[in-house]
């Protein structure tokens, strides 16, 4: 058992830890007190550093759409515990719009939940989008015409008039919802952003990954830009922009790590003859 793992379980008087996941940002185990299970989230250097913030989210939303929050410092979240499956069972099993939905009324949950002053702590929006516009200018230097230079003037307009600026999720996706048998379907993971409540349908047209030729399909895309739109009562192109926003962040994220950013740059190609 790691220090870190004891340290938690004498810290709140937990027992009988089983490993449910391991990442880059977290390790997270099922505990046990008082004869309930919950959820405890151990976050590594990384972690500590890209999801903290959404422990103020989580904080803010106070189970309104989201998993409930017992317990937490700056490395670790005791949380409900959510035994279900999430959406992406319902996507391959040809329930791709109704689960879109399940996340727009979703995101109406955790956007009505908060509406006071933003607390501090929580990423900026505008600095999400540091590595698209490093990466615009890298190509300008470089005297290449890429989707991030097309992209960059656009983005940083957007950036510069968000509108309904809420708690954001940041991090949308069918994974990261998953259905309580008591209290219906909850996210979680969030990564703790303020800023234009469109941001956060941008993840979920991209999505699920594990599903290329679904998600590069144009005509899905659009649908479900439009349920989103009709259920977030949000105009579709601004849907549609931060959809593209998004793709180019992402592609600019997977270049640094050296990942393939496909399907996300077909994604971005798409979404370019729709809003430039």
């Amino acid at each position: 058992m790691s220090d870190k793992l004891n340290h938690y379980l004498k810290k709140w008087n937990l027992s009988n830890p089983q490993l449910l996941a391991e990442t880059a940002t977290s390790h997270v185990y099922s505990v046990e007190m008082n004869g309930e299970t919950f959820a405890l989230k151990l976050l590594t250097p990384i972690g500590v550093h890209d999801e903290s913030p959404g422990t103020i989210a989580l904080d803010c939303w106070a189970g309104n759409g989201a998993v409930r929050l017992f317990q937490y410092d700056d490395e670790a979240q005791l949380m409900e515990y959510i035994e279900g499956t999430d959406l992406v069972q319902m996507v391959e099993n040809g329930d791709d719009e109704q689960a879109t939905i399940i996340i727009a009324e979703t995101l109406n949950k955790i956007h009505s939940a908060y509406n006071g002053k933003p607390p501090d702590g929580l990423w900026a929006l505008k600095r999400r989008f540091r590595s698209l516009f490093e990466k615009a200018e890298q190509d300008k230097l470089e005297g290449i015409d890429s989707v991030f230079r097309r992209a960059a003037p656009f983005v940083q307009n957007l950036l510069d008039n968000q509108q309904e600026e809420r708690i954001l999720h940041g991090d949308m996706h069918h994974w990261n919802m998953r259905y309580h048998a008591k209290r219906g379907w909850l996210t979680f993971d969030p990564k703790g952003v303020y800023g234009e409540r469109s941001f956060d349908a941008a993840n979920t047209l991209c999505n699920p990954v594990i599903m290329p030729e679904l998600v590069t399909d144009e005509k899905r895309l659009l649908r479900n830009a439009e349920i989103l739109a009709k259920h977030l009562h949000i105009d579709l192109s601004r849907i549609l922009a931060y959809t593209f926003a998004y793709t180019c962040l992402s592609v600019a994220w997977s270049l640094e790590d050296d990942q393939n950013p496909y399907p996300t740059v077909k994604l971005a190609e798409i979404l370019e003859t729709h809003v430039l």
